[in-house]
């Protein structure tokens, strides 16, 4: 008898914990997956099908729309600013120069929001959530993991260039600079590696690789060699592109650490995570377990989306995706 109420209170403590830890995330957590479920249920889908079409059309597009999300969440939060265009009260960040010429997507992210705003019959879901989810639906066409978006975002009213150019990593940075610039952004190293992974797909233009090609020691001779039949050291193929996975740039895997892993990484600041430092062990890692590195993407994509978003009261919820309301 003793044993069964000694049973009972440890259940139902057991219980009461469960309870309450699942209450405090509900009221805490300014995110949920489950957002929209009353009052838009068909928004994650209308987002998942102008995703699925665009990629089809184009597969590059798949690593343009995850970038945009990125490139957004690294400016003062996933708030949608990144798609705001210069007005006399913005400074877009379209403008600034880790995107100018470079980041894309946006007439997607256009047909998108006139999709989720028929289905759900006005615009209630943000342009920021739009971001998040076009990330993990571009991932998934592409091969890669799933993984349950928060949402919930509200979209900023301002966006700053100073901020984009101060904020986002550059293709020049070391190892001990990418620590910091992600340790800013609540980011581990763990993280870092991870999310750098996100370079298995797509693209990267010769403007931002020819420094490496021509000079970096920590490169394999041959790969330099081909790259630099793509760039031209006297700037006349700057814009010529580069894939940032070597043999399968289209397609979610792990050929990144893989290359990683044999000193072919195509930017600087992706080589640095294999060149010796504390990150080294990770990038073999990953170059071989799927398992490993898809969960873990899943998991820094959940916590990269949870930068500073605006929620409740805050900002807005843009008509369209460009301008402030």
């Amino acid at each position: 008898m003793a044993s069964r109420v000694y049973l009972s209170v440890l259940l139902h403590a057991f219980v009461s914990t469960a309870l309450a830890t699942f209450i405090h995330a509900t009221i805490f957590s300014p995110l949920s997956p489950n957002y929209y479920e009353f009052s838009c249920p068909n928004a994650l889908t209308a987002i998942q099908i102008i995703v699925e079409a665009a990629v089809q059309k184009e597969p590059r597009m798949g690593a343009s729309l995850l970038r945009l999300h990125f490139h957004d969440c690294f400016v003062n939060g996933c708030d949608g600013s990144i798609l705001l265009d210069s007005s006399p009260t913005i400074d877009s960040e379209k403008d600034a120069l880790p995107n100018i010429n470079s980041v894309r997507g946006f007439e997607v992210v256009d047909d998108i929001k006139k999709a989720v705003d028929e289905a759900c019959g006005q615009p209630i879901v943000s342009c920021a959530d739009i971001l998040a989810v076009a990330a993990r639906d571009s991932v998934v066409t592409l091969g890669g993991p799933t993984w349950e978006v928060q949402l919930g975002r509200r979209d900023s009213t301002t966006a700053s260039k100073e901020a984009a150019n101060a904020n986002l990593p550059a293709p020049s940075f070391d190892l001990s600079e990418l620590i910091n610039n992600f340790n800013n952004h609540s980011l581990d190293v763990k993280d870092l590696v991870v999310l750098s992974g996100a370079h298995t797909i797509g693209f990267s233009f010769c403007k931002f690789f020819k420094d490496r090609v021509y000079n970096d020691t920590n490169i394999n001779p041959i790969y330099a060699q081909q790259l630099r039949n793509i760039c031209p050291i006297d700037g006349s193929g700057d814009f010529n592109l580069g894939p940032l996975d070597q043999t399968s740039p289209l397609l979610f895997n792990l050929q990144y650490f893989s290359d990683l892993f044999q000193y072919k990484g195509l930017l600087h600041s992706d080589q640095e995570l294999f060149n010796g430092g504390c990150t080294d062990a990770m990038v073999e890692r990953y170059s071989y377990d799927y398992i490993a590195f898809f969960q873990d993407f899943a998991n820094s994509m959940i916590k990269m989306g949870n930068i500073q978003p605006l929620t409740g009261t805050q900002g807005e919820i843009r008509v369209n995706c460009r301008v402030v309301n």
